[in-house]
């Protein structure tokens, strides 16, 4: 008995003797530090060449080992001391202080390690959080200051804290305790009285209470830290700092997101950022250079213009490498975030920056800010923030249109500018719709051609005239007719009749195998064998085509898979057309540039039928009726694509007919293009260049045709 007694006695003095001296070390160690301050006579000593870095390192030391010794949960001695004698509090005095030089850097380190390696909760007491945001507002507006990389280690740490917890973000970003939103109180002589978590229940519903005031715009805080530290030169510090953003705005509570955006300048300082770099972007950088750089990436700072080869790209990689940064930040954010961030950028850059600016008048200022435009339209992939740009760009319009109409003024001039006097206004223009076209986002192809096809009012209502041609029989020798063989040429004008007679009048079905055949022979023989270029060069038939219009096809319908888009037309008898057609602007627009082939810039040219092949790869039946269906019986005054192309043709033979050996000239021209001969001056350059790429276009609406089509040939 007394064996056992004696047994208990010694396990009991062991367990507590460590303690005791641990207590004892830590102690000493601090009062060295704060003894330093007494002793020392040479204020321009380094923090690092004194035995400070050294004690700091101890009292951490100490800190760790306690708590392993401790059961989880318990705060030892050296934890409590810690505490209740404001230990971090003094330690942020003297690192704002800065006294040794280099103190700073030892407390951001200390806090860091602490916060850590330590796991007791320690962020919700008053007098940790406290010191930490001090520790914050030090790292304001100091970029390029010799902390840079403990500073957002220090955030790292915070961040870290904060996604395990994020009732935590309201003391970081607050200073408040979530108990009825008081100020947190003042530690109490035990860390275990006050209690190291706050009562079950209350963390979710007052984190951020709504009755307390925002901070001022400027305030100092892990937010302001944060983007601050995004802006540092050093690229390790600013990806360190933009993925700790990151981590942050993904938090899961829909608390702590709501105390995130109302409670910070997130979204103020993120917009600001981007405005002020697309505002450092030089006045004189070319168009032609932004529409030519790569795509950038928020991870790639710095080495874009790293190499730069023209003036305004570093400028140019900033601005759009921000606004990947921003994009991320959106796709990866809590939604109450992601609305949060996408409306500042539509007031403060959409409507602020971006619209005054194509809206003015200056020619040079329209090309840039167009051309920017369109890289920005390139680089939004996040759905809340393309969203708001298709809207910013488009209006929010759905009705079909009239031509008188113009309810959204930029979207007006926007699309007037791709019928601009000046070419380079036209070609940009163009350029920025073919990328809009490009996005995942169903009311760019609706506002832009759809909205206007719904009542399939360009087809003539009358009673079907006969089909004079009989049942469609697919011919393996189809693609060899000559001009006057094909079916659409056998009087110059489309047979009437000839798919309305074929439609049931409930809706239409899927081409058939002899019918793609035939759309096909009909946009290759539309240019006559005399305005053909391609053959005498040893190049093959529309098949060059088919690899690309496969991939834009492939491409367009996975965009518009969840869309659900009709895999038929409209039937007729639910089509009740309220006005006369029209086209749309757009596609007004778009034909009026094709009549005009002939007497364009090649450029110019290529752009618009780009453009249009784009619009065709959409697997909306209206769409793909309108453009891409020769033997449309079309109302009176309406046109579809290929009535234009027919009445370019009209032109062109009789143009040819003027221009003395034009059959070589066009092959000297095509030669040229292909860079085959060295350029020359001759007349007539711009007519040849027109019906080359005439050629090519109907090669390739073909290939188009044929992929969206049945296969020909057995399954």
């Amino acid at each position: 008995m007394l064996s056992r007694l004696g047994a208990l006695l010694q396990q009991a003095v062991e367990t507590r003797e460590p303690s005791i001296d641990l207590l004892e070390a830590f102690t000493e160690h601090w009062k060295g530090i704060t003894g330093y301050y007494l002793e020392a006579t040479d204020e321009s000593i380094p923090a690092r060449q004194t035995d400070i870095p050294w004690r700091l390192k101890q009292m951490l030391d100490i800190l760790v080992y306690e708590e392993k010794q401790r059961p989880a949960g318990e705060a030892g001695p050296c934890l409590e001391y810690l505490l209740q004698h404001k230990v971090l509090e003094t330690l942020g005095t003297l690192g704002k202080a800065e006294y040794p030089p280099g103190m700073r850097q030892q407390v951001l380190l200390f806090f860091s390690r602490v916060l850590g390696q330590v796991q007791h909760p320690l962020l919700h007491y008053l007098n940790v959080h406290r010191p930490v945001q001090k520790l914050l507002q030090l790292s304001g507006d100091r970029l390029g200051s010799g902390t840079e990389k403990e500073e957002v280690q220090f955030a790292a740490v915070l961040c870290t804290k904060i996604k395990q917890d994020p009732t935590l973000l309201a003391y970081i970003l607050e200073g408040k305790s979530i108990l009825n939103g008081r100020r947190g109180r003042e530690l109490p002589a035990s860390p275990v009285e006050e209690g190291a978590e706050d009562p079950p229940g209350t963390a979710a519903t007052a984190a951020c209470p709504p009755a307390e005031p925002s901070p001022p715009p400027r305030d100092s805080n892990l937010i302001t830290s944060l983007v601050g530290l995004c802006k540092s030169k050093k690229s390790k510090v600013a990806l360190k700092a933009r993925e700790n953003l990151l981590l942050l705005v993904g938090l899961a509570q829909e608390a702590a997101a709501a105390c995130l955006v109302r409670s910070s300048v997130l979204c103020q300082l993120l917009t600001e950022h981007l405005c002020d770099l697309y505002s450092a972007v030089p006045a004189c950088t070319d168009p032609a250079d932004v529409l030519a750089l790569e795509r950038a990436s928020w991870r790639s700072q710095g080495d874009a213009a790293g190499d730069g080869v023209f003036p305004g790209k570093e400028s140019l990689a900033a601005f759009f490498g921000w606004l990947d940064y921003l994009d991320e930040l959106v796709m990866g954010a809590h939604p109450v975030v992601a609305d949060a961030i996408t409306e500042a950028v539509e007031e403060k850059f959409f409507q602020g920056i971006l619209q005054p600016q194509l809206l003015q008048m200056s020619e040079l200022a329209v090309l840039s800010a167009t051309a920017m435009l369109t890289g920005t339209v390139r680089q939004i992939r996040a759905s809340p923030l393309l969203h708001r740009l298709v809207l910013f760009l488009l209006g929010p319009d759905r009705h079909p249109e009239t031509p008188e109409d113009a309810p959204h003024p930029l979207r007006t001039q926007l699309i007037d500018r791709c019928n601009h006097l000046s070419d380079e206004i036209s070609l940009a223009s163009l350029r920025l719709f073919e990328e809009l076209l490009q996005k995942p986002h169903e009311h760019v192809a609706h506002s832009l051609a759809l909205r206007n096809l719904e009542a399939r009012g360009y087809l003539q209502r009358g009673p079907p005239m006969p089909d004079e041609r009989g049942p469609l029989e697919p011919d393996p020798d189809e693609d060899g007719l000559d001009l006057e063989e094909d079916p659409y040429f056998t009087d110059g004008f489309p047979d009437a009749g000839f798919r309305t007679a074929q439609k049931s009048p409930l809706g239409s079905a899927p081409l058939a195998k002899g019918q793609v055949s035939e759309v096909v022979s009909s946009f290759l023989c539309l240019v006559p064998e005399e305005a053909k270029t391609s053959s005498c060069m040893e190049e093959g038939g529309y098949d060059t085509y088919v690899h690309d219009a496969l991939g834009m096809v492939q491409a367009c319908r996975a965009s518009a898979a969840p869309w659900g888009w009709p895999l038929a037309p409209r039937p007729l008898d639910a089509c009740h057309p309220e006005v006369t057609f029209y086209e749309g602007h757009f596609l007004k627009v778009l034909f009026d540039r094709m009549t005009r082939i002939l007497d364009q810039p090649y450029s110019l040219n290529l752009q618009v039928t780009s453009v249009l092949s784009r619009l065709a790869a959409f697997p909306h039946p209206h769409l793909h009726e309108y453009l891409l269906d020769p033997y449309l019986n079309l109302a009176p005054g309406c046109r579809s694509l290929f009535s234009v192309l027919v009445r370019v043709i009209g032109d062109l033979m009789q143009r040819l007919q003027r221009v003395p050996h034009f059959r070589a000239k066009l092959l000297l021209v095509r030669r040229q293009l292909m860079g085959l001969v060295p350029g020359e001056q001759m007349d007539h350059v711009m007519l040849f260049k027109g019906v080359v790429v005439l050629e090519e276009f109907c090669k390739e609406l073909a290939a188009i045709a044929l992929v969206k089509g049945p296969p020909e040939g057995p399954p």
